[in-house]
């Protein structure tokens, strides 16, 4: 394996306005260098080039009905009539993985799990045959770092009322059965032990948490010992401290009226207690320390997984829909710089992309690929991808669930009435000199941390190259001091 000897030089060649962040192309060059004997390279040429349209979008999406329960629990209603399907989605906020007790990792996310596994009227068996007889769905789900927990479900209109008797009895009267439990422990632990085989699961664990420190945003999985901690009183203790309606939403898009929906949910969720707590809040991560290199050791891979990234933003951050439209340009699909120019251009892998996550506390950056790195028209090309945001977004307005997500995005995250209406040309808008100034503002190489998962005997040695190194082994554990 041989990286570029010049890598700084390497890298100023893809820094000149908008030809993509430096520091995208440290993943270019170490992908690079992972290649024994790297393909001739060859320009990609654009064809069936068709005329556009330059007008910008001009949509107002249909407004909802909203209200709120004597208990907190806040409802929006978006109709749509067009076929005979209602869903809904209630979040409870302080539910999710990001409140987990210190020391109990993944216990939001087992209490979700089990919620389905039994009430004291319904068997998980139960509950499963029921919804299978309706062809309906019903989930609860949070995340690791999520500060909600979400109750979802589906069905066709004659089967809502059944389907949201179901939801409601899940949802308040679990009954976390023991036998359900130790299932699920068991079903878990193999997939848990599974996941650490998979190079590019050790690539995300270890750069989250050296991105995000011991914030709650740098878990992405339960450890096995995380999971035998758990203990169904626990699980009890966390559904009663979390479960409440008092900052709860609950929206429903499809086939239902908004008086229908009301009478739903006054009559099933009407006596839920509220608790009279204070919002739960989220605080951002602190700051990451300067970008280093770090290796995790996985003996005899046949291949090189990287991740390169950074703290990034929060989503009511002026710079949003910027950074989302640069990160759209260099990794966003088979038209990213990345993809482009690491597969078509150069053969070095079957794929390489970029991407951002920015929630209520700050979300990061990141591009990825698995090894076996200029653009022409840089404002031709700028063009092309706000087009297609938008493109992507007036094709999103077809689904009733799709437009309710909006609403719900903005309920979150307390942006203004019309935010979606003005989303086309909030993007269209966006200047290169304004995705340049974000890169350089967000993107800043000195604070890139790099990734590598694959074998330490053949990668090693190079990466020590470019900076100090740290070496983990799949456990996710320390093996080696830092060597400047």
């Amino acid at each position: 394996m041989l990286f570029p000897r010049n890598f700084s030089a390497y890298l100023r060649r893809f820094s000149a306005p908008l030809r993509g962040p430096a520091v995208t192309l440290a993943l270019a060059a170490m992908v690079a260098g992972a290649q024994a004997a790297p393909p001739k390279p060859q320009a990609v040429v654009m064809k069936g080039k068709a005329p556009v349209s330059n007008k910008i979008l001009n949509v107002k999406l249909p407004r909802p009905q909203e209200g709120t329960l004597a208990n907190g629990l806040h409802l929006i209603v978006l109709e749509d009539h067009r076929t005979p399907q209602v869903s809904f989605s209630m979040l409870i906020p302080g539910a999710g993985g990001y409140f987990d007790p210190a020391g109990s990792a993944g216990l939001a996310s087992v209490t979700a799990a089990m919620m389905r596994e039994g009430t004291p009227s319904r068997t998980t068996l139960q509950i499963s045959e029921q919804l299978e007889t309706m062809s309906a769905s019903l989930n609860v789900s949070t995340g690791m770092s999520s500060i909600d927990a979400t109750l979802s479900g589906s069905a066709l209109t004659e089967h809502v009322e059944r389907l949201f008797d179901i939801a409601a009895d899940v949802l308040l009267n679990p009954s976390f059965p023991d036998e359900e439990f130790a299932k699920y422990r068991q079903r878990s632990l193999a997939q848990l032990q599974q996941q650490r085989s998979i190079p590019g699961f050790l690539a995300q664990e270890l750069w989250s948490k050296i991105v995000n420190g011991d914030h709650p945003a740098s878990r992405i999985s339960m450890t096995p010992a995380d999971l035998n901690k758990v203990t169904r009183d626990q699980i009890v203790a966390f559904y009663r401290a979390h479960y409440v309606p008092d900052h709860a939403l609950i929206a429903f898009a499809g086939d239902i009226s908004y008086s229908a929906a009301r009478k739903l949910v006054d009559a099933r969720f009407g006596s839920w207690k509220k608790a009279g707590i204070p919002a739960p809040k989220a605080t951002d991560p602190p700051p990451a320390a300067p970008g280093r290199v770090y290796l995790v050791d996985r003996a005899n891979s046949v291949q090189t997984n990287f991740v390169v990234g950074t703290q990034a933003i929060e989503r009511t951050n002026p710079d949003y829909d910027v950074l989302q439209l640069m990160n759209a340009v260099v990794g966003g699909g088979p038209t990213g710089r990345l993809f482009t120019h690491l597969r078509e251009e150069k053969g070095y892998t079957y794929g390489a992309y970029s991407g951002m996550s920015a929630g209520r506390f700050k979300g990061t950056w990141s591009a990825s690929t698995d090894v076996r790195s200029d653009v022409t028209e840089p404002a031709k090309e700028l063009q092309d991808k706000k087009r297609s945001l938008v493109a992507s977004f007036a094709l999103s307005l077809e689904s009733p669930q799709q437009v309710l997500n909006y609403y719900v995005t903005r309920w979150i995250y307390k942006l203004p009435v019309d935010y979606w209406d003005k989303y086309p040309e909030r993007v269209m808008n966006v200047t290169a000199a304004q995705v340049q100034a974000a890169a350089k503002k967000y993107l800043d190489p000195k604070n890139m941390q790099i990734i590598a998962v694959g074998d330490g005997k053949k990668v090693e040695g190079i990466l020590r190259k470019f900076g100090p190194l740290e070496v983990y082994d799949t456990e996710g554990q320390k093996v080696s001091r830092v060597v400047p």
